[in-house]
């Protein structure tokens, strides 16, 4: 099944909730929908699903008009972070809902139950009822429904946030394959980037409503198309500090400079914004090109291998992420370094210029 969005929008009293959105999901994809809270993940699946009708645009199910057709019509399986399943069932006839709905065998329905219990750890627990689980073993219920339905398009809507590590590391791995073996489309929504990167295929990047990019996942991470997709694909946010490229230098904004290599050397003259991730912010120096910044530490926070160091630079609020656990003083004088291969440089107004050098050589 192909699925396809042309020019769909939606305004929810007078306000709009999702721009205008041009969208092709081939069959046996996965489709990441990432964006932060409120940037209109749930309102795009919705659309998708036939739950909300578009306020402008069609909707486009193998060439078919389905943009009026009602979501028990339409071959779709969905599953919200907020798992929903039937109290009064087993495990066993959560799971196995859908296919008696559809008139499915006896043994039909014991071989598709049999198989998603086990994948999802659910075996032992199939003659419980959904209140007698953990909250991770109810939502891995509601996984196992969508499971074998057998939809061809199956919308995730931030599915795992409440299971355990290891378990959703598990799940990230074995759930998209599965769904690709079918055929389905397998639209999945976080706000983790990381999340993103992990699940790989295309990713759609979302922000107050508009799809800012949509390409394969490493292409989005990489090359992001402008400031925007950039900050939405970095946990903590790109950091971004002015910079002008005059002749063969660039010059930042604390009037530090640097010879303009590689794609950056082609770039016109001018004033832009450069852009960095955290984890490309050292408190070290590391090769003799490495730029430094003088700064203040306004926080640090430990993760237990890593730092967050919270930094202000001539006003402006920077996020850095370091290896180990340093032990720093918050309010101090500390010198960082950023190695110019790992800059991004963005006009004025976001668009990107020039991607970072070990972007292009990834």
């Amino acid at each position: 099944m192909t699925l396809e969005l042309k020019g769909v929008s939606k305004l929810v009293g007078g306000e709009t909730h999702i721009h205008p959105t041009d969208l092709t999901l081939e069959k046996g994809t996965m489709n990441v929908l990432l964006g932060p809270t409120l940037s209109g993940k749930t309102s795009l699946m919705r659309l998708m699903a036939g739950l909300d009708a578009p306020s402008e645009g069609r909707i486009f199910q193998d060439g078919q008009d389905v943009t009026g057709v009602r979501v028990q019509e339409r071959k779709v399986a969905m599953v919200y972070q907020q798992f929903i399943n039937y109290p009064s069932m087993t495990v066993y006839e959560n799971i196995a809902s859908p296919l008696r709905l559809t008139g499915a065998s006896k043994a039909e329905i014991e071989a598709a139950v049999g198989k998603a219990a086990e994948l999802m750890q659910l075996t032992p627990m199939l003659q419980r009822k959904p209140l007698e689980l953990s909250g991770g073993q109810q939502q891995r219920c509601a996984l196992a429904r969508a499971l074998v339905k057998n939809a061809g398009l199956v919308l995730l809507d931030e599915p795992l946030a409440n299971l355990d590590y290891k378990l959703r590391e598990e799940l990230r791995v074995e759930i998209p394959k599965i769904f690709e073996e079918s055929g389905s489309i397998f639209v999945y929504a976080t706000t983790e980037p990381e999340e993103a990167l992990l699940l790989g295929g295309n990713t759609a990047t979302l922000w107050e409503g508009r799809v800012t990019q949509f390409a394969p996942t490493p292409t989005v991470y990489r090359q992001p198309v402008d400031a925007t997709t950039a900050r939405v694909f970095s946990d903590p946010p790109m950091n971004f500090l002015p910079i002008t490229k005059t002749g063969g230098h660039l010059e930042f904004g604390d009037g530090l400079k640097t010879p303009a290599t590689g794609a950056l050397a082609d770039i016109a003259d001018g004033k832009y914004m450069a852009g960095f991730r955290p984890n490309h912010l050292e408190i070290s120096r590391h090769g003799d090109e490495a730029i430094r910044f003088d700064a203040k530490l306004v926080v640090t926070e430990l993760t237990g291998s890593e730092t967050f160091v919270h930094l202000d630079h001539g006003g402006a609020r920077w996020v850095g992420l370091v290896h180990g656990v340093h032990d720093l003083k918050p309010g101090s004088a500390l010198p960082v370094y950023l190695d110019p291969a790992h800059v991004y440089v963005f006009s004025e107004t976001g668009e990107l210029v020039a991607p970072a050098a070990y972007a292009l050589a990834a």
